[in-house]
């Protein structure tokens, strides 16, 4: 039966794939659009090795992310402020990383440091507000990240930034110097003919270790997960839900942290007003597809970035290059409907059986 629930789980997701592109080609055949030639226009644009390499680049912060939404989801809490949690961290580890001057090893392991420090930190504002408060996460993690875009504006622009008179310089950090930079993989790999593979690619490997073992391997884990599963059960238990819930969030917003690291010491060097932004919301769509686990999220984050880089084509092809946000959309919808069917049939099963063992007893 186990197996059987679980091949059952792991439907869902591919479920949903299959229903953004059945519906994406149904819209590409309303615009008047061969769908079959799109779609292999974007799959050989999207397997060149620029592309892979892009893709792999874009993956490591949203796989990231996605490992920042799943501890919370593991809780039982929807932490939708990594967005500012994350780009908070990358400003002022960005801020610190150029004012000092250290060996390599410390200068990176400073910056890391201080960017999940204080993602965590700000994600724990929320956490406490949800125990001593009452405030549900969701609402005050959108305000936080209203609050915090205000707080990074106003840092960039007036404590950060040297403005110089009639100078058309957007706000922006001092640059980091080559001591904080993370090497590019290119030469490891042999392909310097290509653009630079993030060397934080391996950090983000060991982060999705990490979070399996935290949550998996650890009483901690297994007190997230009984807490998220049901409260009252685990509160019997011995379980502290106020201590947990500020300490999850925590966790999640130092895993936060990690996001800005790959774009920060690998291709910008500097905090600016173009620094990525949306990988805090797109994590939410990775850990839904991942259902949470760490190599269910690294194929998601893989496929979205896919879909990202190999629509940048379509443009030049005269096809609305916006199909990709629709299929990203559908597949949001459409895994969220069908986790909740497979949630009902499996507890539905659950039930069943347990109902049989009692009827021959």
């Amino acid at each position: 039966m186990r197996l059987s629930l679980k091949l059952t789980t792991l439907l869902a997701p591919v479920f949903a794939v299959i229903v953004a592109f059945g519906l994406s080609t149904v819209m590409l055949y309303l615009i008047g659009e061969d769908p079959i030639e799109t779609f292999k226009i974007m799959y050989d644009y999207g397997k060149t090795g620029k592309s892979i390499v892009s893709i792999l680049n874009r993956s490591v912060p949203l796989y990231i992310s996605a490992v920042a939404v799943a501890v919370g989801f593991k809780m039982g809490l929807f932490n939708i402020g990594v967005e500012s949690q994350y780009l908070l961290g990358a400003l002022l580890s960005a801020a610190l990383g150029a004012a000092v001057a250290l060996p390599s090893f410390l200068h990176i392991t400073l910056i890391i440091f201080v960017a999940v420090i204080s993602s965590a930190f700000w994600a724990a504002i929320a956490g406490y507000l949800k125990v001593k408060k009452g405030v549900h996460e969701v609402i005050s993690t959108i305000m936080l990240n209203y609050i915090g875009t205000g707080i990074i504006a106003y840092l960039l622009a007036n404590i950060f930034f040297e403005k110089v008179e009639l100078s058309t310089t957007a706000p922006q950090t001092d640059l980091l110097p080559e001591t904080a930079r993370i090497p590019s993989l290119n030469a490891f790999l042999g392909i310097e003919d290509l653009p630079n593979l993030h060397g934080f690619i391996i950090g983000a490997v060991f982060i999705g270790i990490l979070y399996y073992w935290i949550v998996w391997k650890t009483s901690l884990g297994f007190d997230l997960r009984a807490t998220g599963s049901s409260p009252m059960a685990a509160k019997f238990s011995g379980a502290n839900p106020a201590r947990l819930t500020i300490l999850a969030m925590m966790i999640s917003g130092g895993f936060a942290g990690f996001v800005g690291i790959a774009p920060l010491t690998g291709y910008f060097f500097k905090y600016t007003t173009d620094f990525p932004s949306g990988l805090g919301f797109a994590g939410i769509t990775v850990a839904l597809l991942g259902r949470n686990h760490p190599v269910g999220m690294a194929l998601g984050a893989i496929l979205l970035s896919f879909l990202e880089r190999s629509a940048q084509i379509l443009d030049l092809k005269d096809v609305p290059k916006e199909i990709e946000k629709i299929m990203q959309a559908v597949i949001v919808l459409t895994v969220v409907v069908a986790y909740e069917v497979v949630k009902r049939y499996v507890t539905n099963r659950q039930i069943k059986e347990a109902s049989k063992v009692v009827a021959d007893d």
